[in-house]
Parts: structure tokens; C-alpha cells; sequence
């Protein structure tokens, strides 16, 4: 039985998906505190939050909804972005995907319909050809994907999503990275929604310093 499979035999319990298999919610603190800190990448000194996710995770695809309301509410000094886990082959195809569509400005409408394409169609969007057809059928430029598809910058953002991911030793996703100093996961904080308000107690706490 895949991993896919058993997280959805087991969607009732406190899980993420994770490279070295299935991890149970435990213990009582609801973040993990970096050390040493992460530098943020941003470079006007804003609260960097970041959501780790894969698209063939189907917890990610839940939260992503919550998130995406979430997020439109954050204060001004406080900056949000994605990034893609790649702990597959597959995984580094998705990231390829997501980087792309970001680069042509056509992630809104698309991103929340990949899951849905992975997950429910099996698609193999993981492959240019695969994700070129599909993201075609949902209204995006041929030529504009396969141009940012085949960028010479692509390959270096997707290492760099990877690098990322091992600078805050993420271990499951989703997980919300706050500030360079913290992380919050279902599993700590009980449900996606105390992720998000786990969150926006670790925003206040960096704003405070």
C-alpha cells in the first residue's frame, strides 16, 4: 500500500506525510524552535512565512483552502510564500511545475486545481509533457510554460527549494515556517486550524523579537 493510501485510510489521526514514512501528532508544544535561525530571504525586513508543501500530500490539499484565507489577512510587515518539498522524483517534477506556473503569473486558479489533478487523476504532471497538456486545458500559454519550464534558472530554484527545506529540517508537510525561527505543524498544534493560530502567535512573538 503507497503512502497516498494510508494517509487516507487514517485522514481521522494527526499525520503528515514525510520521507522517512508516517509521523503521529505527539507531545504537548505546538511549534519547534529553530537553532540556529534560518536567514530570511527577504530583503525589505519583513516576517517571512512559509508553507512547505508537496502536491501529492493530502493533508496539504486540505489545508491549502484554510491557508489561502489565512493569508490574505496578515499584516503589512508580514510576507508569505510556498515552497515545494522534493523528497521524489515526482516530488522534484511538482516543484518544477509550481515554479513555472509562478514565474508566468499563473499560479491563482491553478495552484488548488494540481492537487486535485495529482491526487483524484493521477495525472503526470511530475513530466513536462503531462503538466504542459494539462495546464494548456486550464487556460495557460503553451509556449510561455514551456519557456519558463526550460528556463536556466528553473533547475537553481528548485535546488534552492530543496536546500531550503533542509535548512529548516522539515520532516512533514504542511508545515508553516515563521520568521526563520519557528515551525508548526498539525502534528504539534493539533489541527490545521491551530497551525494557523499557532502561527499568528509565532508572527506576534518575531515581531516582538
Amino acid at each position: 500500500m503507497n503512502r497516498r493510501d494510508v494517509l487516507l485510510q487514517l485522514g481521522t489521526l494527526a499525520l503528515v506525510a514525510s520521507p522517512a514514512g508516517l509521523v503521529l501528532a505527539q507531545g504537548s508544544s505546538a511549534f519547534t524552535t529553530l537553532k540556529p535561525a534560518v536567514p530570511s530571504g527577504n530583503a525589505e525586513g519583513k516576517i517571512e512565512v512559509i508553507e512547505f508543501f508537496h502536491y501529492g500530500c493530502n493533508h496539504c490539499r486540505a489545508f491549502d483552502p484554510l491557508i489561502n484565507i489565512w493569508k490574505q489577512k496578515l499584516p503589512a510587515d508580514v510576507v508569505f510564500t510556498r515552497v515545494p518539498v522534493i523528497w521524489s522524483e515526482e516530488a522534484k517534477g511538482w516543484a518544477a511545475l509550481y515554479y513555472s506556473l509562478q514565474a508566468i503569473n499563473k499560479l491563482d486558479g491553478v495552484h488548488e486545481k494540481v492537487f486535485a489533478a495529482v491526487q483524484d487523476g493521477h495525472l503526470p504532471l511530475h513530466q513536462l509533457d503531462g503538466a504542459r497538456a494539462w495546464v494548456v486545458r486550464q487556460g495557460v500559454d503553451e509556449k510561455a510554460f514551456t519557456d519558463a519550464y526550460r528556463s536556466f534558472g528553473l533547475p537553481a530554484r528548485v535546488r534552492g527549494a530543496d536546500q531550503l527545506a533542509k535548512e529548516y529540517k522539515i520532516t512533514g508537510v504542511p508545515t508553516v515556517a515563521v520568521g526563520g525561527k519557528y515551525t508548526t505543524s498539525a502534528s504539534q498544534a493539533g489541527s490545521h486550524e491551530a497551525t494557523l493560530q499557532t502561527a499568528d502567535r509565532l508572527i506576534e512573538r518575531v515581531r516582538k523579537g
